[in-house]
């Protein structure tokens, strides 16, 4: 019944709306019909015609005529009830069809999703093979002499559900992506006076490889700023004795371009040319643009950077498999790519001016104070702690587990006032202590011991010393400016030793992470 009501619409649309069949068709059809109905009444004025001849006797024959001429009728109106049944198949058939195209269609994976499962399926497999044989090497060194306590180790590591992420494949487009925007703005702003950007340097715990989060990891870049021709940076690290210095500026400098103009294609000396010709005839310079005063303004460099990337996007490769959005932020650049399963990649591009060829940078990074100046440029320690993660992963044997501990212990700070920083800082001391032999997985029980041992006794302490400030244990790898080699431990929990509150709260908060991290270990989650 369902079926017959379904034919009966579709009937009812094809009657009502012959175009979408076909006008034409059902005028050529109307005109056969004609014609053969005009055949058919020719041929039945004929067959009347010898019956009235014929005699009465043959009244039988005469009806059986009659009974053919109706038959001759009911047979075109059959056809005709065939023809429109034909019709109406052909429409469901077409409907049918489209459907199937259209299901077909909406399942059809993106190709940047199906590169960024296999790649993730590829990296899951070779980490599964790299635990297994890992496993196996560790029990046939251990020989006959096994250790309980290193065997629990094993076990709860296995245990953990650790962050899938695809870091490989989304590093790679992290990277690429980068690299266009770069290419992009030599290629465009080449010939102004805007600050050039170098090469983007890998930061933060994403690419350092123990981000606790899983599917909103935020993959950081610093893009480091260089002036452009005829400008000078000239670094200001803050009248206060504090270090790293919070409070630093970068102040802008026009330089004399007199004896280098032929050099610079035809660029005017913005301290000896006219303002009219230069109005005339060149860009303005840095100070007319992205300072403040003759400062360097982090919220205008942040907003140009950002209306740049968003020009540049529907040139740059990576459009063509991701949606892009730009985040707010004022101090930074902060991109939403997401591809056609709606996976999303988060990217933070700051900004930073080297101090001098060391890995210190002045940068854009948000400070923990409610109010920062625009103009102020807060010292960072960033690229030197992604270096010396790089060197550590160099040193370290392939199993090492110092990652993995450093993730776990900032899994569990959620809701408490201790900062992913302690905890990293309390890693970094400890793996220049211990030998990086003694980060394996095997140990990774005794490890995680020895992190919250170390935090508890800062807390007692209410001491914890910056790791990059006057520390001799700091790999002769990573570059650090005089000051900072020369200058007094800074104690990372001055703010503890001045308010007892805090400190008497800190303690509390450790015991809730003791109990936090055992439930971890023993559930998984």
């Amino acid at each position: 019944m369902a079926a017959t009501k379904f034919l009966a619409l579709v009937a009812q649309t094809i009657i009502q709306h012959p175009q979408m069949v076909g006008d034409e068709l059902d005028e050529a059809t109307h005109e056969r019909m004609q014609q053969r109905a005009e055949q058919l009444s020719q041929e039945m004025t004929r067959l009347l015609q010898e019956l009235e001849q014929r005699s009465q006797e043959q009244e039988l024959e005469q009806r059986s005529q009659e009974q053919s001429g109706l038959a001759w009728g009911a047979l075109l109106f059959a056809a005709l009830q065939q023809w429109q049944l034909w019709a109406i198949a052909g429409v469901l058939v077409l409907l049918c069809g489209l459907c199937w195209w259209l299901r077909k269609r909406s399942h059809e994976p993106d190709s940047s999703s199906e590169e960024e499962s296999s790649s993730s399926d590829r990296e899951l497999e070779e980490e599964e093979e790299q635990e297994q044989e890992e496993e196996q090497e560790e029990e046939e060194s251990e020989g006959e002499d096994p250790d309980n306590e290193r065997d629990l180790g094993r076990i709860f590591a296995k245990r953990i559900q650790w962050p899938a992420q695809n870091l490989a494949y989304r590093s790679r487009v992290v990277d690429d992506l980068a690299g266009d925007i770069v290419s992009l703005f030599e290629d465009i702003l080449s010939n102004t006076f805007f600050p050039v950007l170098q090469t983007a340097i890998r930061v933060g715990s994403t690419f350092e490889g123990w981000s606790p989060r899983e599917d909103d990891a935020v993959y950081r870049l610093l893009v480091p700023l260089k002036p452009p021709p005829g400008h000078a940076f000239h670094l200001e690290l803050g009248t206060t004795a504090e270090m790293p210095a919070k409070d630093s500026c970068i102040r802008v400098e026009l330089e004399c371009t007199c004896t280098r103009e032929r050099l610079v294609e035809g660029m005017l000396c913005f301290l000896h040319h006219p303002e009219e010709e230069l109005r005339r005839n060149q860009g303005p310079s840095l100070l007319g643009t992205l300072c403040t005063g003759s400062y360097l303004d982090v919220q205008k460099t942040a907003r140009w950077f950002q209306n740049f990337v968003s020009l540049a996007w529907v040139v740059v490769p990576q459009s063509r498999r991701y949606k892009m959005k730009v985040l707010p932020s004022s101090r930074s650049c902060k991109l939403q790519l997401t591809n056609a399963s709606r996976r999303t990649l988060f990217i933070e591009m700051m900004f930073g001016v080297q101090q001098g060829d060391s890995d210190i940078f002045l940068s854009s990074q948000t400070t923990e104070a409610i109010f920062t100046p625009s103009t102020m440029w807060p010292e960072d320690c960033a690229v030197a702690e992604a270096k010396f993660f790089t060197h550590m992963a160099r040193q370290a044997p392939h199993d090492s587990f110092h990652l993995k501990c450093l993730q776990l212990c900032t899994r569990i700070l959620v809701g408490t006032s201790f900062s992913t920083y302690t905890v990293k800082t309390v890693v970094m001391h400890l793996l220049t202590t211990i030998p990086l032999s003694g980060w394996r997985r095997k140990h990774f029980l005794l490890r995680l011991q020895d992190i919250m041992r170390y935090l508890h006794c800062c807390l007692e302490e209410k001491r914890l010393d910056h790791f990059f400030l006057g520390n001799k244990r700091v790999p002769e790898e990573i570059s650090l400016p005089p000051d900072f080699q020369a200058a007094a431990p800074l104690n990372l929990f001055q703010c503890l030793a001045e308010d007892p509150a805090a400190h008497a709260k800190a303690l509390r908060e450790f015991d809730e992470l003791q109990d936090r991290l055992t439930r971890l270990l023993f559930y998984g989650h």
